[in-house]
């Protein structure tokens, strides 16, 4: 083994069993990487720093395929920086995830005839942390499962009593700045879980519901209004219509009757309103619907809440106590039955907000919330990608970010739950108002309450890059490991997660970016490219495909399909293909082991080097500089592809092959060829560790003798004494010699596959390699194609100029020419007729004329075909011997 490798090898350890069984060495191997302290990173360290933090998964959550995915590649990169001689941090945690949990331990409750209510809040929120110790968590034993790198040793939790102190410090710090404040603003309400929920988690879907349109007014001051949600209308307090709408100019200013109350409001005009659209006057709700509650704000109106927090109708007699839904059919009864009905359109197809935990219909309702003033936040958070402190990649997803950085409303981080960090803010009998710091005390005596609220759940999570390194205080780790330096995650997220952090991060640590690039994923699919969701039935536990295939299987996989910003499509075939490529590995290093190659000593010199060993090697360093820059270009598929096409076609389909002869022939040659597959499969194992890491584990520590790959050295360009390539040894002269050798042995296994031949059948060849590059190859070319000597009585049947050589063969004792000859004669004409057909419809005006796109689309496919096997059987019958 050369210099590429950090610890000097014994020789090989053991001899592999034949076969790879993933569930008998994954788990044994990842928990001797812990106790061994692989992944542990050290803040003392003169090694540069590298660090990611986890995106933190919700502690109700279990292991999905995008948290596999992504995973599968904040794990590679780890690695890769480990084995590169960095300080590598990957710092694991979970997320508290407040609506979820507290969803969970109710539904608990539920079942035990119980409500929070019962317990009160303190005894609940106990309940929750019991439930957390007991039942949260499952996904950090299956990142386990998966092989995720990270260090245990600093695994964080969102409610630990550290991050709970960054929370309460950046709340006061906000608040002081004045950058957090309270005020009454319409907010999306879910009354199932009876708390706010930011625009974020709002999930919109295409609703039926019903449009119906209803005169307010009477004789002469008489408007019409359009409305999808006619429970609202007991709230209404103006009807508007645009300032230059000639129809309506003589009302503004005017009062109307509401219908089905003992109200009159006013007719105002707005230029909010859309003149052409419906009537061109709306209703005007403004504790109901954020429109309306900006044109109240302008026009000085009274707001008027007609729902409680379950959505439960409050006001006037009839329908007080009617669900909102309930109370929608009734006034819209009592409304017709009044024949204040002019229109009404059901089913009315429109775009619906739902809670993104329950599924419920988000109700728009005014309340007093917490604020965070993000105008100065978010512009920091956009010059820093500006100004290029942060890249995103790929660079054509900055548009998105963009997008939604520089139209950011203030953002409500004030929840109606009771489990997360609580607001810092305590009130006084006077009306007093004190925000309390971590190292404060709260204010005591009689009448003092804290604010019953909590804070939304991404308010701590935005501060995971440098919370969970030990902000506020000055820890040895935030100066060694922040900032990050990739931030992994879903391009689905980034108005969720990765703004906040932005923002966070730019305020608290003094205009330090919290990472230097934000690499942004797809999403995982099946394999038609559709979402994947219960509904569909195409949901997939990747621990069952781990238990079946391997977890390698499934990283191999994952990352192979990883196209920045772009979705992954990933079925079950393809796992299983993975599969097939570890077995490949290890089969072909079994081989190898078995046949000599080793790492022992150095390479030999180059003029000791046959032009397949010499080709190999370029190979290789080729291969390693397209990884590296591959991985510095975050393009896992094409690393993953490079890396899959080189291991198996070029290593262990030619060398290996090639080099068989030169085995079986023993001496100085095989010795130095058993060298150069050993450093091969060295420096192979190590480029494949950090995408398929047990595997590679397994086979490089039975090659080398080494301790564990996870702390080898990433591969750099092998040397090659003798050779004058400082850079890494290149040789293209060997690269098209064997490429010429690839081509003949391909083009006559083709030939021979059109024949009929079987591969095990030795035929007859004379080879003309003469004058040729190829003369030296001619005991692997008749190895490989199973070409016996030509003999006295050999009569060449077919003759093949491939590649400056002559294939001369004698298939007259191998195959019945006559009735070969027969067999492609009867299919040449069964392509002819296809293409006849074929021609006939796709000339016929009238069928085209008739005939759906896609049935023309498989004529025309049809015809191709044809086309493409009457090529293909000429050319058989022209290379057959004349029967």
């Amino acid at each position: 083994m050369t210099d590429n490798a950090q610890q000097q090898p014994s020789a090989p350890t053991s001899e592999l069993p034949t076969q790879y069984a993933p569930a008998e060495v994954e788990g044994k191997l990842y928990e001797r990487w812990v106790e061994r302290g692989y992944f542990a990173a050290d803040a003392k360290s003169d090694k540069p720093a590298y660090t990611i933090v986890i995106p933190p998964p919700n502690v109700t959550g279990s292991l999905h395929l995008g948290h596999a995915f992504q995973h599968t590649l904040m794990d590679a990169l780890t690695r890769r920086k480990r084995m590169q001689g960095f300080e590598a941090l990957w710092l694991p945690g979970m997320d508290h995830a407040g609506i979820a949990t507290q969803n969970k331990v109710e539904q608990q409750l539920a079942e035990e005839g119980k409500s929070r209510q019962d317990l009160g809040r303190e005894a609940f929120v106990e309940r929750v942390w019991q439930w957390k110790e007991e039942y949260g968590g499952k996904i950090l034993g299956q990142m386990r499962r998966l092989g995720d790198g990270v260090d245990w040793s600093r695994e964080r939790f969102t409610m630990d009593e550290g991050l709970s102190q960054a929370v309460q410090t950046i709340f006061k710090k906000l608040y002081d700045d004045e950058l957090i404040y309270r005020a009454e603003r319409i907010i999306n309400w879910c009354p199932r879980c009876l708390t706010a929920i930011s625009d974020i988690e709002v999930e919109y879907q295409e609703d039926d519901g019903e449009l119906v349109s209803i005169k307010y007014g009477e004789g002469e001051e008489t408007l019409v209004v359009a409305t999808t949600r006619a429970e609202t209308m007991l709230g209404d307090t103006a009807v508007a219509v645009h300032p230059d709408d000639e129809r309506y100019k003589h009302l503004v200013g005017r009062r109307i009757k509401l219908p089905l109350t003992d109200r009159t409001i006013p007719v105002v005009a707005d230029t909010h309103v859309d003149p052409e659209f419906g009537t061109g006057a709306v209703k005007v709700t403004p504790a109901h619907d954020p429109n309306d509650f900006a044109i109240g704000q302008r026009h000085g109106l009274e707001s008027i809440t007609v729902m409680d927090e379950r959505a439960v109708i409050t006001v006037h007699g009839p329908f007080q106590g009617l669900d909102r839904f309930e109370a929608r059919s009734a006034i819209v009864g009592a409304l017709r039955s009044q024949g204040r009905i002019v229109a009404e359109k059901r089913p009315y197809v429109h775009s619906v907000g739902h809670c993104s935990r329950c599924r419920t219909t988000i109700e728009p309702r005014l309340s007093l919330q917490w604020w965070v003033k993000v105008g100065p936040l978010a512009k920091a958070a956009g010059d820093a990608v500006r100004d290029g402190r942060v890249k995103i990649h790929p660079e054509d997803m900055s548009k998105r970010y963009f997008d939604w950085v520089d139209n950011l409303n203030d953002w409500n981080i004030s929840r109606q739950l009771w489990w997360g960090h609580r607001v810092p803010i305590w009130y006084g009998p006077d009306g007093e108002v004190v925000c309390v710091g971590p190292d404060e005390e709260p204010p005591s005596g009689e009448g003092w309450t804290q604010d019953t609220d909590v804070l939304d759940t991404w308010f701590s999570s935005g501060l995971w890059p440098f919370s969970t390194l030990g902000w506020p205080e000055q820890t040895p780790e935030l100066r060694k490991f922040y900032p990050t330096d990739v931030l992994l995650t879903g391009h689905d997220i980034i108005f969720f997660w990765v703004a906040r952090m932005m923002m966070f991060g730019l305020y608290a640590m003094d205009g330090e970016v919290p990472f230097r690039t934000i690499a942004l994923t797809g999403l995982v699919r099946d394999e038609r490219g559709k979402k994947m969701s219960k509904s569909f039935g195409n949901v997939v536990d990747p621990l069952d495909w781990m238990d079946k295939y391997g977890s390698d299987a499934v990283r191999f996989t994952l990352a192979r399909g990883a196209n920045p910003g772009t979705d992954v499509p990933i079925g079950e075939d393809w796992v299983q293909a993975s599969r097939n490529f570890a077995n490949k590995i290890w089969n072909a290093t079994r081989f190898a082991l078995m046949n000599g190659a080793t790492v022992q000593g150095p390479l030999p010199e180059a003029s000791k080097l046959s032009a397949t060993d010499r080709w190999i090697l370029s190979r290789l360093n080729k291969t390693v500089a397209e990884v590296d820059a591959y991985y510095d270009d975050f393009q896992f598929a094409k690393l993953s592809d490079s890396l899959y096409h080189f291991a198996w076609d070029e290593v262990f389909d030619w060398y290996v092959e090639l080099s068989k002869t030169t085995f079986m022939a023993g001496g100085e040659a095989a010795k130095v060829s058993g060298r150069v597959l050993g450093e091969v499969l060295d420096v192979t194992l190590r480029l494949l560790h950090p995408v398929v890491p047990f595997v590679t584990e397994t086979l490089w520590t039975t090659l080398t003798g080494g301790e564990s790959v996870v702390i080898a050295e990433w591969p750099k360009a092998v040397l090659v004494p003798g050779a004058d390539t400082p850079g890494g040894f290149r040789d293209d002269a060997a690269e098209r010699e064997i490429e010429t050798l690839q081509q003949v042995i391909t083009e006559v296994r083709r030939f021979r596959a059109d024949q009929g031949l079987q591969p095990g059948q030795r035929v007859p060849a004379r080879l003309t390699l003469d004058g040729t590059a190829l003369a030296p190859h001619e005991a692997a070319i008749r190895q490989l194609l199973r070409l016996q000597p030509e003999g006295e009585a050999f009569a060449a049947t077919a003759t093949l100029p491939v590649g400056g050589a002559v294939v001369a063969l004698d298939l007259s004792g191998t195959i019945d020419v006559a009735a070969e000859r027969k067999r492609l004669a009867k299919d040449l004409a069964a392509a002819e007729k296809e293409k006849v057909q074929a021609n006939g419809k796709l000339g016929n005006e009238a069928f085209l004329a008739k005939a759906p796109d896609q049935v023309v689309d498989k004529i025309r496919a049809r015809l191709t075909k044809a086309d493409e096997d009457i090529a293909r059987i000429k050319e058989q019958l022209e290379r057959l011997p004349q029967a």
